[in-house]
């Protein structure tokens, strides 16, 4: 699977921003689509994962009932809109994917910088 990530940006403490992330790939059917982070001087962390059909999300708790994965069938692109956005959500965000049956994403698109400033 391909993937290419966009919409960081930068905002201020409070505001919102939505990500989205345009896949392309032989089959979506048992395809996982997740979303990470980096911030500086940090490790990677997982931030949601969407499973393509049925829509199935996952969230980690520290953004869970800020932010909100899904997906535009059609278009083929996972959305991760997060609200309520904090100076700590600043990092780069990546999108990637993985198959039903495994627990390693091996596909990775290119991050975008998310900054919130304060």
């Amino acid at each position: 699977v391909q993937l290419q990530a966009s919409g960081g940006g930068l905002v201020q403490a409070g505001d919102s921003l939505r990500l989205s992330c345009a896949a392309s790939a032989r089959t979506f059917s048992n395809l996982i689509i997740g979303w990470f982070r980096q911030a500086p001087g940090k490790e990677r962390e997982f931030v949601a994962s969407l499973r393509w059909n049925p829509a199935i999300p996952k969230y980690a708790p520290d953004v869970q009932g800020r932010f909100t994965i899904s997906r535009d069938y059609a278009k083929k692109t996972i959305y991760l809109q997060m609200n309520s956005l904090q100076p700590e959500d600043t990092a780069v965000y990546y999108c990637a994917g993985r198959i039903l049956a495994s627990d390693e994403y091996n596909s990775w698109g290119q991050g975008t910088q998310v900054t919130v400033s304060s």
